[in-house]
């Protein structure tokens, strides 16, 4: 009976410490997996990191990239690129923050992807509105080279006309002035019967201006020509009594000798014929120079001696 009761004792203790044994392993192991558990869940919070920071890093590569030619030919845009910009900035900010934590939660992962989807988003709606903006500039540079040739061909027309106006306003004004023919310029010597022509300056008393126009284009009212009379020492002759002064010409402003007034019927030849005198001839060579609206229409000379 003393055997049994030992063998039930010895077989309790063993049970018993089985049992701690037990408990005690499981313990162990428990604590060992849950070790093990931290370990895996750090390093995979750690290879998400990583693998969202690669991602951020390209995509602020390829963003830095779009940004420099966004911004090189989006001027026209720019109010609204600066605000996508800002926007773009922000987000690039709340990603590196977040990324920098060093214990990063299940929720500040889902929050940093969600960031760089947004900013990809982001990124992918500038580049297409970069292509759009290099799409309209092309289509301008099309439209203003159109323009250009355009303009040439305006300005060669514009040219041509110019060239043909004038030519037309030079033959108007020349329609419109008097022809002249028969100029004569003589020197007269007053004798006590009559009067002949002399072409000697110590005899000569008086010039007597002859000359002819005629228009076959139009009438004129009240036209005038004007007369010049240049002496030997290169002076235009004028005297008060002849109502000389200056005259407006093509070369500008000139003297002149004397001015007739008259009316005229298109077609005719009208002859016009006056003296000038009481002044002191001159020897060597005159020229008489006829003007009608600012034009020469006709020259001669008379020589004295």
């Amino acid at each position: 009976m003393k055997d049994i009761r030992v063998i039930l004792l010895l077989l309790s203790i063993g049970l018993v410490g089985t049992w701690v044994y037990h408990f005690y392993d499981k313990a162990q192991y428990s604590n060992l997996s849950k070790e093990a558990f931290n370990k895996d869940s750090t390093t995979i919070a750690n290879a998400v990191k990583d693998s969202l920071a690669k991602i951020y890093t390209a995509q602020l590569n390829q963003l830095d990239s779009k940004l420099d030619s966004s911004l090189i030919n989006a001027d026209s845009l720019k109010t609204s690129l600066d605000d996508k910009l800002e926007e773009i900035a922000k987000l690039k900010n709340e990603i590196a923050a977040i990324l920098k934590n060093k214990n990063l939660s299940k929720g500040d992962l889902g929050l940093a992807r969600q960031k760089i989807g947004e900013l990809q988003q982001k990124v992918d709606a500038l580049s297409s509105q970069n292509n759009t903006v290099e799409q309209e500039k092309s289509q301008l540079s099309g439209k203003l080279q159109q323009l250009t040739t355009e303009i040439d061909g305006l300005q060669k027309n514009i040219r041509q006309l110019n060239d043909e106006n004038k030519n037309l306003t030079e033959k108007v004004n020349a329609a419109s002035i008097f022809i002249a023919s028969e100029l004569s310029l003589n020197a007269i010597e007053n004798k006590r019967d009559s009067e002949e022509p002399t072409t000697n300056s110590k005899r000569a008393d008086k010039f007597v201006v002859a000359f002819m126009v005629q228009s076959p284009i139009q009438d004129f009212v009240n036209t005038e020509v004007v007369t010049v009379v240049i002496q030997p020492n290169g002076q235009v002759l004028q005297n008060s009594d002849w109502d000389a002064g200056n005259f407006e010409t093509n070369k500008g402003m000139r003297p002149f000798t004397r001015k007739v007034k008259f009316d005229y019927t298109k077609g005719d030849q009208r002859r016009i014929l006056f003296t000038l005198d009481n002044f002191t001839f001159q020897k060597g060579i005159y020229v008489f120079q006829l003007w009608h609206k600012g034009t020469l229409i006709g020259q001669t000379t008379r020589k004295l001696s």
